[in-house]
């Protein structure tokens, strides 16, 4: 014969659980509505921006986006044409340094491209880029020796 106690004891597990169940229930089934609904929204919020992204291709292809064009026409640096290009000309890191008005040091870690220069000095590179090998030589001997 059961005792009347592990009974009740029973039947107040076999409640709770019932209990629990239904609480869970709706909560599943909210989490399951908010994964939906931030998946729409997921989806939505890519869609506008490659309609944004297509939409600005088409304003730069038309007569307004020349002048926004105009800025993006800068120059590009890769490390490795620097490298080659001090190469060519037969100068050190330190003179192509001088020349840039800055180090050695730096010169090396862009040819390595662990850091990039900053828009004054791709600028400045450009502008050696378009002198030549006697241009250069003279404006290393016009600076004043470290």
């Amino acid at each position: 014969m059961p005792n009347i106690a592990s009974v009740l004891k029973e039947e107040i597990m076999r409640l709770a659980r019932k209990e629990l169940r239904s609480e869970t229930e709706s909560l599943k089934k909210a989490s399951a509505l908010y994964r939906s609904e931030i998946a729409t929204l997921k989806r939505r919020a890519t869609a506008l921006e490659k309609q944004l992204a297509h939409l600005g291709k088409k304003v730069v292809g038309k007569g307004e986006g020349q002048e926004a064009a105009a800025p993006e026409s800068r120059v590009r640096f890769s490390a490795k044409g620097l490298n080659s290009r001090r190469q060519k000309l037969g100068l050190s890191a330190g003179d192509m340094g001088a020349l840039l008005g800055v180090s050695a040091q730096t010169i090396y870690n862009w040819e390595a491209g662990t850091t990039r220069p900053r828009g004054p000095q791709v600028e400045a590179i450009a502008a050696v880029r378009a002198m030549g090998k006697r241009q250069i030589l003279a404006k290393l001997q016009e600076q004043p020796a470290k």
